[in-house]
Parts: C-alpha cells; sequence; structure tokens
C-alpha cells in the first residue's frame, strides 16, 4: 500500500478523483441554499412552523431549484463511475501524462458541466461537456479491459 502511495498516477488520480467528489458534495448544499432563496421546498416538514397560507405557498417547485437538484443527480450517474473505472486505470500502469490528462479532462468537464447546468448555458454546451466526460471515462474503461482482460 505504501508503494501504490508513491505512484505518481495514483497521487493524480487522488487528487483529481478529490476534486471531482467535492465538486459532487458542494452540489447538496448548494440546492439547500436555492431552496431558501427562492422558497421552494418538496417536502411538508421544511415549512412546519408556517401558516396554511405560507406552506401552500412554498410547497412548490422552482425552475433554479429543479436544475441544480439534476445537476446533482448527473454529477452521480458520472463522477461515480469515473472514480471506480479511474482507479482501475490508475493500477494499470498508464504513462502519467496520458493519465492526467484523462482526469484533467473529466474534471474540467464536470466543472464546466456544472456552470453550464446551473447557469442554464444554451445547449450543446451542457451536452458537449458530459459527452467529452462520458468519452473520459469509456477510454479509461477500455484501457483497463485491453490491459487485463481475462475470459
Amino acid at each position: 500500500m505504501a508503494g501504490l502511495m508513491e505512484d505518481e498516477v495514483f497521487k493524480a488520480f487522488s487528487t483529481y478523483a478529490a476534486i471531482v467528489i467535492l465538486k459532487m458534495m458542494l452540489m447538496g448544499p448548494m440546492t439547500g441554499f436555492y431552496r431558501h432563496a427562492r422558497g421552494a421546498f418538496s417536502n411538508e416538514e421544511d415549512v412546519s412552523g408556517k401558516s396554511a397560507e405560507e406552506k401552500k405557498k412554498q410547497l412548490r417547485t422552482h425552475p433554479d431549484v429543479e436544475r441544480v437538484r439534476r445537476c446533482h443527480l448527473n454529477d452521480l450517474e458520472n463522477i461515480v463511475p469515473f472514480v471506480m473505472v479511474g482507479l482501475l486505470y490508475a493500477l494499470t500502469g498508464p504513462e502519467l501524462s496520458s493519465a492526467l490528462l484523462h482526469f484533467r479532462l473529466f474534471a474540467g468537464s464536470r466543472i464546466f458541466h456544472t456552470v453550464a447546468y446551473v447557469g442554464a448555458l444554451p445547449q450543446p454546451s451542457r451536452g458537449l461537456s458530459w459527452i467529452l466526460g462520458m468519452l473520459v471515462t469509456f477510454s479509461m474503461a477500455y484501457r483497463v479491459l485491453s490491459t487485463v482482460l481475462l475470459l
């Protein structure tokens, strides 16, 4: 295990995995912020202690809140596979430059995806950033399978 922590590719993977995981984790508090700022809550207990009229007004959806929430779900669908495949990829012994390219492209694509999603940038900005992240993950998966495939 100590040798793994000395490996440059593993260190790079750990760095970029931590960045995208932290980005994903920040989406929860960001959703809460948007809910409070827009006065749009989804659960009865979120508006407990309010008058019936106030509850009716605040128990609703808001496009900004839904956009952030969907972005968070999209992160779960993309960052979790990246972390799992990226770990296996790092263990295949790729060149550092190739690994850094994969990790940086994925992290950049996810950060831009969030900016495009939350900022409601016009398509195809969000779609292209999503595709880039998926292609990076597929590329790493291909390397893993082509290196260790045993059927």
